[in-house]
């Protein structure tokens, strides 16, 4: 019977091949902004189960792979936000061009994780425009 090697979930597996296999599947999602990147793609990507990369990513970042992949569309919708002063852009536009299409359920997820709801972070960046 041949050793059982340890894969990167597992707790006897060094932390580097763990990072490695995280960093890997964030590298694929900051490629893919413009997307809702499936998490059943992501292990394809970086060959593990979704029990596998989700553990990954809790011992690593302390967060699962869907929460980390909305984390960074909402902070890039936010950077997206700021910048669009006096370009015409809407919440609805901005957000939905990042994938979110439950406005009401990205409307509460911006403000909990930014503390105010998207259109006032719109409203400042046009404010501190002059417009």
């Amino acid at each position: 019977m041949r050793p059982r090697l340890p894969t990167p979930t597992d707790p006897a597996a060094p932390a580097s091949r763990r990072i490695a296999v995280v960093e890997q599947a964030e590298s694929y999602v900051r490629e893919h902004l413009d997307t809702r990147v499936p998490v059943s793609r992501l292990c394809r990507v970086v060959g593990l189960s979704e029990r596998g990369l989700r553990n990954a990513f809790r011992r690593v970042r302390g967060m699962s792979p869907t929460q980390y992949m909305r984390s960074v569309r909402l902070r890039d919708v936010r950077r997206t936000l700021r910048a669009s002063e006096g370009r015409g852009a809407t919440v609805t536009n901005v957000a939905t061009s990042y994938g979110f299409y439950e406005l009401g359920r990205f409307a509460a997820a911006y403000r909990e994780a930014f503390g105010e709801v998207p259109s006032e972070t719109l409203r400042s960046t046009c404010r501190q425009s002059g417009r």
